[in-house]
């Protein structure tokens, strides 16, 4: 299933300041994971996990530590880099899917490609595709508001693959979702990863995380354990 290491955390610390005082959030973090892998973070509410899936993304930075992302120290590159890092090899879903309301299905999936700079034809082209990938061919034209809460994720995720990045970042992507339209979505993560698509899963329900191929536990800010979740 996996190659290569497609990033590796060393000692990773994140604090935040408050009335003068350090807060810890993260502490010696050390996690890596493999190209082609499926992980989930699995932690309760404030257990920093969502603040880990932001320094894996490159939104935040760490107090310290070493992270190396596709053999790049995160911390030598600059802004443009980063940003650039973010647009073309990282795609990020979140519990509500985050749809702008006045755009239909499909002008939500152009917009990463609009901030690329894909020419209009190329990115109706790569959109439609997309949303026919995630099983919306019927609903290219709908306003969020026209959609129910399962099609709309599936349209975030349509959002997060059609700039084809390396990574699919997920928190907690069926938090909003009824049981039945939370298991439609875990199927497709499925059919991504057997893709060769990288995923980590951000969650607080060991059913979700089950999901996938290797669990690791985070709690208080450090990663307690991991282990295998299903067969690979």
């Amino acid at each position: 299933m996996a190659d290569e290491v497609f990033f590796s955390m060393q000692d990773i610390d994140k604090d935040y300041y408050m009335a003068g005082e350090a807060v810890h959030i993260l502490k010696k973090i050390t996690l890596s994971i493999e190209e082609g892998e499926y992980l989930s973070v699995l932690g309760p509410s404030g257990s920093g996990k969502s603040t880990l899936m932001n320094i894996i993304g490159c939104l935040d930075t760490p107090t310290a530590g070493r992270y190396v992302l596709r053999g790049r120290e995160v911390d030598e590159m600059d802004e443009a880099e980063l940003a650039r890092l973010r647009s073309r090899e990282i795609g990020f879903i979140f519990q509500n899917s985050q749809l702008l309301p006045r755009l239909d299905a499909r002008k939500n999936v152009e917009l990463p490609l609009i901030y690329a700079g894909v020419p209009p034809r190329e990115r109706r082209r790569r959109a439609e595709a997309m949303l026919e990938r995630v099983g919306l061919a019927d609903r290219m034209d709908h306003l969020p508001t026209q959609l129910s809460g399962g099609q709309q994720q599936r349209v975030a995720v349509a959002r997060a693959l059609v700039g084809n990045p390396s990574l699919l970042l997920a928190d907690e992507p069926t938090g909003a979702l009824d049981q039945k339209t939370g298991a439609q979505i875990m199927e497709l993560f499925r059919e991504l990863n057997d893709e060769h698509r990288t995923i980590i899963m951000i969650t607080h329900d060991m059913h979700i995380a089950a999901h996938a191929h290797r669990i690791v536990r985070i709690i208080d800010g450090e990663i307690l354990e991991g282990g295998e979740a299903r067969d690979a």
